[in-house]
């Protein structure tokens, strides 16, 4: 059953965290004009390492990578595809520019979760844009090995009129105006992801209808931070509260306010990363900020031909002077000796 029922909805009460939560990223969007207008030579800067941040996460979620050297050509549309991997890293890029190129308010209808499914699949798959034909289970694999079913979703007979009440559901509720739009949007995201819509690739889509609909409400911190890279870096709370929050959603008894909670500390992290960006960057940005930006966005250890993949533009002088003054302030660390030595984040 939806957690998504505007009448219940409206019977709830907020706790007081989460009305906090809400105040504080409504509070964020107030001022993101401010920091939008205040250094517009930085976002241009922001937006490019949004989106290669987003489009790499968001596959990496799902278990779909291509080599370092691939990653940014693939992704800025300077290299074709050469693989499926490929493919998807490129259709999750022209998903994100489908969405940030929309003039007008998209209204959420079944066919945009669609269309949004064909472009992040890459629009090749056989099953790109179509609702699942076959029953799914979301599988979680113990630290044994051993294979656990997590969550049964909704059945693939009953998904299309389940997504269509889902997205009638989602409208009536933002006309009614009694209710904070952000926890439409978690709701809507988390109904999403139990009925489970497509046979592969529903996290993709799950993330690029979040950056949808917070956009459509004024939210557009998705364009310089990449909410894709936050999930990620919380994966463990995210797959743990998605588990907490599913129980006993078919017969309508499940728990949502740790969904939202979780939600909205996400979104306020994104705008907190937004607000240091801009103030801690010179109102011209350097490459070095660049390069500073994408050192300590690196998840995984990394080397110096990684990094210089990343960064074409970026000499090699550069990228060792920048990952020499991140060492001396404790920020990375050198793994290793000789050829095989790796840098890493220090946590």
């Amino acid at each position: 059953m939806l957690s998504l029922d505007p009448k219940k909805m409206t019977e709830m009460s907020i706790p007081v965290g989460t009305g906090w939560l809400l105040g504080s990223c409504m509070e964020a969007r107030g001022k993101q004009e401010l920091w939008i207008r205040q250094k517009p030579e930085v976002l241009e800067v922001l937006r490019e390492q949004a989106i290669i941040q987003s489009v790499e996460s968001s596959n990496r979620i799902e278990g779909v990578t291509i080599p370092a050297d691939r990653l940014r050509p693939v992704v800025l549309g300077k290299a074709k595809p050469r693989d499926r991997s490929e493919e998807e890293l490129a259709g999750y890029r022209q998903a994100l520019d489908w969405i940030f190129s929309r003039k007008r308010q998209v209204s959420i209808i079944p066919k945009v979760i669609q269309r949004l499914h064909a472009l992040a699949q890459g629009g090749f798959s056989g099953n790109a844009g179509e609702w699942k034909k076959r029953d799914n289970e979301i599988i979680e694999i113990l630290s044994s090995g051993e294979r656990k079913i997590r969550f049964v979703p909704t059945s693939a007979k009953e998904t299309p009129k389940a997504v269509d009440a889902l997205c009638r559901n989602y409208r009536e509720a933002c006309d009614d105006e009694r209710l904070p739009p952000l926890l439409l949007v978690a709701t809507f995201v988390f109904d999403l992801l139990c009925i489970h819509p497509f046979r592969d690739g529903n996290g993709r889509v799950s993330r690029l209808v979040t950056t949808l609909l917070l956009q459509a409400h004024g939210f557009q911190v998705a364009r310089y931070v990449s909410l894709e890279r936050l999930i990620e870096e919380s994966k463990e709370e995210y797959y743990s509260v998605l588990a907490e929050c599913s129980e006993g959603w078919h017969e309508g008894k499940n728990e949502i306010v740790p969904w939202w909670n979780y939600f909205l500390s996400m979104l306020r992290r994104a705008y907190k990363k937004f607000e240091q960006q801009v103030e801690s960057t010179e109102a011209r940005p350097a490459k070095s900020d660049l390069v500073k930006q994408t050192v300590l966005a690196q998840l995984e250890q990394f080397t110096l031909g990684d990094l210089a993949a990343q960064l074409p533009s970026a000499s090699t002088q550069l990228i060792k002077k920048i990952l020499a003054e991140l060492k001396k302030q404790g920020k990375v660390r050198l793994v290793g000796r000789g050829r095989g030595a790796r840098w890493e984040v220090i946590p």
